[in-house]
């Protein structure tokens, strides 16, 4: 079988407690500007490596399309398109929109949706987003799926460029939402969810040392965002994906720094943020999957730019795994039900992390090294603070982990913390 769609780090941006507060453990929106909906429907984003045979985050699509009536459109425009992909004719090896649609399509109906189907739209045919067939088609669909790639085609195919006004395919969308349907999407097709200041682009250790920069570059590791944003379905934080795995965390709260944002929901692979009435007051949100979805709160952060390099102090990391619930108003979690308050019983202390941020230029860098610091230190009582460096210098930039007051780890073994609520984060160059 041919390679998964899907984009790699270095050539994805390259073409063009009943409740628990955050502000503290205890039992238990922005304006939507004119043109756009508040919507009724769901949405379902995953991080990125979304696998063939996740059946828990196909089947929850399938399920909020309508179950076995479920008509799923499936949207590649973030995929190149066949005249660019050298391997367009040889079905096990072709990687382009066309070829990539059918692949969903075909996953959809594997997982036993009544109807999965293509939606012709590519960056060789961006005036088929104008097309009354076309909408006709989407309009036919119960659900929507969009697939992995360079998030700036959705912009060119869907946002008409430049101009950043919807298509007609995008507003059918946006009405079809608007009355119940779900939209999903996976890597690009996730990001594209995205409000105001998309992330374009970007590594983290050169996000923290040289800041963001609206635009999109041909250099991936520039941290970039579009200041339009995306199509605007979920405008509660920003959004970013992939993070455990490249590491994207510092990216992550730099850029919320930079654009004034107080919340990011970072995403990690093959798991699922599911959003329930996203743009309302009401939004709630859902984690399936089985890694998990990091919230990072910037409301008490603070920066500050010396000579030295950016620091940040007072962000706030929490964790969120398999059916943990969450609310975006109160910013209130939920963890699951078969989770409990975990009581530390190691002994040993946090091991060196030299590479929080799982460097793409550390040959021995290892994923989710950023999450590993941080549930290390919520599992021992032995101390409550841990620093971790970035593999690159110059300046090198240390985070700080910290378990004060506010902050609460939960358990289903009552061994290894698996969600993480409230834990302090710094970061200071030396």
């Amino acid at each position: 079988m041919r390679a998964h769609p899907g984009p790699t780090r270095r050539t994805l941006l390259a073409a063009g407690i009943a409740l628990v507060l955050l502000t503290g453990a205890a039992p238990a929106a922005q304006a939507i500007p004119s043109g756009h909906h508040v919507p009724g429907g769901s949405l379902v984003l995953v991080g990125g490596g979304l696998k063939d045979d996740n059946t828990q985050v196909y089947g929850e699509i399938i399920k909020r399309a309508g179950g076995p009536t479920a008509r799923i459109g499936v949207i590649t425009a973030a995929s190149v398109p066949e005249s660019q992909d050298p391997d367009a004719n040889d079905p096990e090896r072709c990687s382009n929109s066309a070829c990539n649609g059918a692949y969903y399509a075909g996953l959809f109906k594997r997982h036993g949706a009544a109807d999965a189907q293509w939606i012709p739209l590519d960056i060789d045919h961006v005036a088929d987003a104008d097309s009354d067939a076309v909408v006709a088609q989407i309009n036919s669909m119960s659900g929507f799926f969009f697939g992995g790639g360079d998030q700036y085609r959705y912009l060119t195919t869907l946002l008409h460029g430049s101009r950043h006004t919807d298509s007609k395919v995008l507003a059918a969308i946006r009405a079809k939402l608007a009355h119940g349907a779900v939209v999903a999407g996976s890597s690009a097709g996730a990001q594209i969810a995205s409000g105001r200041d998309m992330v374009s682009g970007g590594e983290s250790y050169e996000g923290l040392r040289d800041g963001s920069a609206p635009g999109y570059f041909e250099d991936p590791t520039r941290l970039a965002y579009i200041p339009e944003g995306g199509f605007g379905f979920l405008r509660s934080g920003l959004i970013d994906t992939h993070t455990g795995t490249y590491g994207r965390e510092g990216r992550a709260l730099r850029l919320a720094a930079d654009t004034r944002h107080d919340r990011v929901y970072a995403l990690e692979e093959n798991t699922a943020l599911v959003v329930d009435r996203p743009g309302t007051n009401r939004e709630h949100i859902t984690v399936l999957g089985p890694n998990g979805v990091a919230v990072l709160d910037l409301r008490d952060a603070r920066t500050r730019t010396t000579t030295a390099g950016w620091s940040l102090d007072g962000a706030r990391y929490t964790y969120l795994t398999d059916r943990d619930q969450y609310d975006a108003r109160t910013w209130a979690v939920r963890p699951a039900a078969d989770k409990r308050p975990m009581r530390p019983t190691s002994t040993d202390p946090v091991r060196a992390n030299p590479d929080v941020f799982s460097s793409p230029a550390n040959p021995d860098g290892t994923p989710y090294s950023f999450r590993t610091t941080a549930r290390t230190l919520a599992a021992t009582r032995a101390q409550d603070t841990a620093t971790a460096g970035t593999f690159e210098s110059g300046p090198r930039f240390d985070v700080t982990f910290s378990k004060t007051g506010r902050f609460s780890a939960w358990t289903n073994d009552g061994v290894n913390p698996q969600t993480l609520i409230g834990m302090r984060i710094g970061i200071a160059p030396r």
